[in-house]
């Protein structure tokens, strides 16, 4: 319960809201129990007309409000007709004063926890957005998704129906047994004997049936993860020829989710019988001791009294029902809510400085002694790494796979902070410039493009709030994918599938392109952004990039040479540390890691243009 803390300061928020819907709750089962007492005295007044009737000696005790409605009845003079009809006309307005309520109830309760959801939804959101790229490396996508959907749902659960059915629950019962024990004591406790049977029975019942849940939902998952990779990796297993295999993982994980779902079947099929077994044995012993009762001493319990504590009982049947559920809700939202709390309480390694510079970046950068490790893996990524480069400067960084290329564009975006050594934008420490302003000033085209399902207009104006369709044609032609947009169904309108499945590697790597292209910053960061384009593509974006990128500072990271672009200075790294750096001809000349990445990369092309002139 401690960890529903947590929702104090939403339940004061809307706290005009919920204190209404407990005001609407005690309203509506007030007028809910005064039924009970209205047919009470129908029978009692329709019991005088026949013979031997007997006034009893303590007359019923009924609520304010139904000794003024009987009252006026009883001494208007009329027939039995008029007064059963009357009584009940006032019952159905009872019924629609407490339907009238219960609607206000959940207009308020009800509502209050859809605001909750939402706005618990939006600080989740808005705390995703600002943890840093390491805490991502290390949660799991799946389990992100359900702290913000499952795991909200569950709290909204406990912040909407469990208040409504504890609140409920609390007036019903206080009510009933109030009045009960006002017609009579003994009586009420007969009567009432039961219900903390069925109100323990239901609460271990309900544990049970939430582990069986609990347990397919997991089966189900499973299911559906194995329905979803074999979907997705159709190729591979028919290439393989694993169907059958495929076949196989599907059938075991759907004979556990068949047999958790019978499991949870069996419980269902015992549990309802029994709740209508102890409600009906409640009303059967009302009725029997309440008729011997009546039998040994008419004056104290008579027919009426029976009636309304049969009513009382079945009022009181859903609200003790409803605590092993409410009790439910309440454990399950717990859990929930630590996972939630949890995750809020993560507090990013990277954040704004308190006192920010708001600073228009130059493009003068400067790497002093970095050296940083990746906090998931260990892997030591740079190592005395220094480097210069003034603004304007086009900058190569060549190197193998997992040289430390990626992660000085990871470094200049603030995904990570060094752990030793700094970085200086226009001499100023990186860490002391306002995040934000940071990124929005840096155009960066990462190794792994991500296209969202939108329009191709609206993937590539994504980093620009507003773009103009003539700033996006403009991007397209920079990047070179206007002619394909242009072949597209829709153009610029047209679809683009999840993470982009509806184009080629090129295309998205070339909208991706635009997409930096468009915002037109001081600086450039492209990583290793033309793996997937053609040999013609590629000399044409080069030549593109060579206009676009006049007076800005550009870091172009690529494991490949790019003789046709002029480049200030090349950096070749290896495990992390600058091996050498230079100009194409200054490295050529040294005849060194440079000069065999590039004899290397010389030799493939000159085999692929042979083949292709074979083919």
């Amino acid at each position: 319960m401690k960890h529903l803390k947590a929702l104090n300061k939403y339940f004061w928020k809307y706290r005009i809201r919920l204190g209404a819907g407990v005001i609407f709750v005690f309203l509506s089962n007030y007028f809910n129990v005064l039924s009970p007492q209205v047919t009470g005295f129908v029978i009692d007044f329709v019991q005088q007309l026949f013979p031997g009737y007997t006034a009893p000696k303590n007359p019923p005790r009924y609520d304010a409000l139904v000794k003024e409605i009987t009252s006026g009845i009883s001494h208007a003079g009329y027939g039995w007709v008029k007064v059963v009809a009357l009584c009940g006309i006032t019952i159905l307005v009872l019924a629609l004063l407490r339907g009238f309520f219960l609607f206000l109830m959940r207009q308020t309760v009800i509502v209050m926890s859809r605001y909750i959801e939402y706005d618990q939804k939006n600080e989740i959101y808005t705390h995703y957005q600002k943890l840093d790229t390491a805490f991502y490396k290390t949660h799991s996508t799946g389990d992100l998704m359900n702290r913000i959907a499952e795991d909200v749902s569950r709290v909204r659960l406990f912040t909407g129906p469990a208040i409504m059915y504890l609140a409920n629950l609390i007036a019903i019962i206080s009510l009933s047994v109030f009045f009960m024990v006002k017609r009579d004591a003994e009586l009420t406790i007969y009567a009432l004997a039961p219900l903390p049977i069925l109100a323990i029975t239901i609460y271990f019942v309900n544990n049970t049936i939430n582990k069986k849940s609990e347990q397919i939902q997991a089966s189900l998952s499973d299911l559906t993860t194995n329905a979803q990779e074999s979907y997705s990796g159709i190729r591979v297993i028919k290439s393989f020829v694993q169907e059958k295999a495929m076949l196989g993982f599907f059938a075991k994980n759907s004979e556990a989710y068949k047999k958790n779902a019978i499991g949870l079947a069996k419980v269902e099929a015992i549990y309802f019988p029994s709740i209508t077994f102890l409600i009906g044995l409640s009303t059967l012993l009302t009725i029997m001791i309440g008729g011997l009762h009546h039998i040994a001493n008419p004056d104290k319990t008579n027919l009426a009294t029976i009636v309304e504590f049969v009513m009382y009982v079945n009022m009181l049947t859903f609200p003790v029902s409803a605590i092993g559920l409410t009790a439910s809700m309440i454990q399950r939202a717990a859990a929930s809510q630590k996972r939630i709390n949890e995750f809020l309480d993560t507090i990013p390694s990277v954040q704004n400085a308190e006192n920010a510079v708001l600073h228009p970046l130059q493009g003068d950068i400067n790497f002093i002694n970095v050296n940083f490790t990746y906090p998931h893996t260990g892997i030591h990524a740079l190592k005395d790494f220094t480097l210069r480069i003034k603004k304007g400067e086009k900058v190569a960084i060549v190197g193998r796979t997992g040289s430390g290329k990626s992660t000085v564009a990871q470094l200049l975006l603030r995904m990570y902070d060094v752990a030793e050594g700094k970085i200086e934008l226009d001499n100023i420490n990186i860490q002391q410039i306002d995040l934000k302003m940071l990124r929005e000033q840096i155009s960066y085209v990462p190794q792994d493009v991500f296209l969202f399902s939108e329009t191709v207009e609206n993937n590539i104006g994504f980093g620009l709030g507003g773009a103009s369709r003539a700033a996006v044609e403009r991007a397209a032609k920079q990047a070179s994918v206007e002619k394909e947009i242009a072949a597209f169904s829709h153009q610029y309108e047209t679809m683009i599938g999840e993470r982009g499945v509806t184009l080629s590697g090129g295309q998205k790597q070339r909208i991706s392109i635009a997409r930096a292209l468009i915002k037109n910053p001081d600086l450039v960061i492209f990583d290793d952004c033309l793996s997937a384009v053609d040999a013609r593509t590629e000399n044409e974006i080069i030549g593109n990039l060579n206009e676009y990128l006049q007076d800005k500072t550009a870091i172009i990271i690529t494991h490949r040479i790019f003789s046709l672009f002029s480049f200030d200075k090349i950096v070749v790294l290896e495990e992390g540390a600058i091996v050498e750096q230079g100009t194409h001809p200054e490295l050529l000349a040294r005849n060194g890691s440079y000069a065999a990445l590039y004899a290397r990369q010389q030799e493939q092309e000159s085999g692929q243009s042979d083949r292709d002139a074979d083919d």
